[in-house]
């Protein structure tokens, strides 16, 4: 079900990878355990990613937004999972899980190609 403009969806990614990146301070997790560190590399990463992505808000357009999907599902895994695969599980959950989620639903709800609107042409 594609319903997010790929344009919403780079505004997005740079909100959820500063969001991943603050997460640890923002939320009481900032002690040097790979809770604090998965987000913030991840964080990283979708800004990375997302200044490489053909879209809207891409500066390079390197990546074709299917893969850019792929890997914010792949992300968004990786962070869902992460509590568990790196043992901090009794320590802090909610945030990894729910952001985790939300990367998942949204990539699974954006248009697969980018909308370009024409350039006016001048007379």
């Amino acid at each position: 079900m594609q319903m997010i403009p790929t344009r919403t969806h780079g505004v997005l990614d740079y909100l959820v990878g500063i969001l991943l990146i603050l997460a640890p301070w923002l939320f009481g997790f900032s002690d040097g355990s790979a809770a604090q560190w998965v987000p913030m590399i991840l964080g990283l990463g979708v800004i990375v990613y997302s200044l490489l992505t053909d879209y809207e808000l891409g500066v390079m357009r390197l990546i074709p937004m299917p893969v850019h999907l792929w890997l914010d599902i792949g992300g968004g895994v990786l962070l869902l999972a992460s509590p568990w695969l790196f043992g901090f599980s009794n320590h802090i959950v909610w945030p990894h899980v729910v952001v985790g989620l939300v990367e998942i639903v949204v990539a699974a709800c954006t248009y697969r190609r980018p909308t370009r609107t024409p350039n006016a042409q001048s007379s």
